[in-house]
């Protein structure tokens, strides 16, 4: 039996037991409990640099809203939908069940996103103090993002599949989550030399997988409380694999590590990804591909790479000051007619300032300075409102 056999076994099994479980647990004297939340972000993008941006970027107003409704049936059964529009249009952002046995052991199977790194969780406009996202979670808003083909890992990255996570308490000071999953995988048409994003989550294409074999990931993360309470350190290492052609012949790796060190109010966040995809060389590779054969004839891959080190820092009451370094680097044979070298980078300065007058409201700018090795650098200035409930 070979491995992706053995994979959809497990699945079929894991399923199963999400259907089992709920059934032999009682709902007698459990008020089911319905929560509604949301949020919705209006932001405009100046490239002060150049006054046609849209060449390159999605400029001026962009809005992004996030509407989210759970069901808690009882302590072991939760339903989660949630509704996201953006200058994709209006998508289904996720659509899943919670079995939930202990603290230790849960199983989520549906439309989710996936564990991986620390930013997805935090992805909604309202939960991150810039207008943007960091570049190795870039969708959309990054400069040159055509040229790119976005980043690393787009976030919200969403899938179908199923979860199963938990976390365990190691002593007073110490937890460990974990979380292990089989989704779908991402996508790209049989003659790719990256993944097609656009593929990996348009309705067009329907929600479904394109080569009948699913991809496998998990993530770890190990935090402790210092200080009688007064911070928290969260290490934290996550990990994909599968194939994202319709023939199943084309790997794609992705790996990332975290660290997020809170003391009181001060948050310092830190990512690395990186993202190995195989690429489909063709019959005619000379004709394809920008660069020809090396010693060891053509390259059949790229790595694309992504980091960011962000901090926030609360000036006064309700106001932030937000300070970030991140970038992205890709190396490899590129398609004939590419913008990019076989070795380009992108790093990007930002300063911020988030300020929250209410609760439920919060006013973002800020200044980035982009330092491209391919084009010419450029300065963008954001501005946003965002509103929660």
């Amino acid at each position: 039996m070979n491995a992706s056999r053995v994979v959809r076994a497990v699945l079929v099994l894991a399923l199963g037991a999400v259907v089992a479980i709920p059934v032999m647990m009682t709902t007698d004297g459990h008020a089911i409990e319905r929560t509604f939340s949301g949020s919705a972000q209006l932001d405009y993008l100046l490239v002060a640099t150049e006054p046609e941006a849209r060449d390159f970027t999605f400029d001026g107003f962009t809005t992004e809203l996030s509407l989210k409704a759970n069901v808690d049936v009882n302590d072991h059964l939760a339903f989660s939908v949630k509704a996201c529009y953006g200058c994709h249009g209006f998508e289904m952002g996720m659509a899943y069940m919670d079995v939930r046995v202990s603290d230790a052991f849960s199983i989520r199977a549906g439309r989710f996103t996936p564990s991986f790194g620390d930013f997805p969780d935090r992805h909604d406009p309202a939960n991150h103090r810039t207008s943007d996202k960091p570049l190795p979670y870039d969708m959309g808003r990054m400069l040159r993002l055509r040229e790119w083909n976005m980043s690393v890992l787009p976030a919200p990255y969403v899938d179908n599949g199923i979860e199963l996570r938990g976390t365990f308490e190691l002593g007073e000071q110490v937890e460990l989550d974990y979380a292990a999953y089989v989704i779908g995988g991402l996508r790209g048409p049989a003659d790719a030399t990256d993944v097609d994003f656009i593929a990996s989550r348009s309705p067009a294409l329907y929600y479904v997988d394109n080569n009948s074999q699913p991809t496998a990931g998990g993530r770890l993360a190990l935090a402790t409380r210092f200080g009688d309470g007064l911070g928290v350190l969260t290490l934290g290492a996550s990990g994909m694999w599968g194939r994202y052609d319709p023939d199943s012949r084309l790997d794609v790796l992705i790996l990332g590590a975290d660290l997020v060190l809170k003391v009181e109010r001060w948050v310092l966040r830190m990512e690395y990804l990186a993202r190995y995809t195989e690429m489909a060389l063709g019959d005619t590779p000379e004709t394809s591909l920008l660069y020809g054969p090396g010693q060891d004839g053509y390259d059949d891959g790229s790595l694309k790479e992504g980091w960011y080190a962000e901090t926030e820092y609360p000036v006064y009451t309700g106001l932030d000051l937000v300070a970030r370094f991140d970038g992205l680097r890709r190396r490899g044979n590129v398609a004939e007619g590419s913008a990019l070298r076989s070795d380009s980078m992108i790093l990007r300065y930002t300063l911020g300032l988030a300020w929250s007058p209410m609760t439920w409201l919060r006013l973002k700018t800020s200044v980035e300075f982009y330092d491209f090795s391919d084009f010419a650098d450029e300065v963008a200035i954001h501005l946003g409102l965002v509103g929660a409930f």
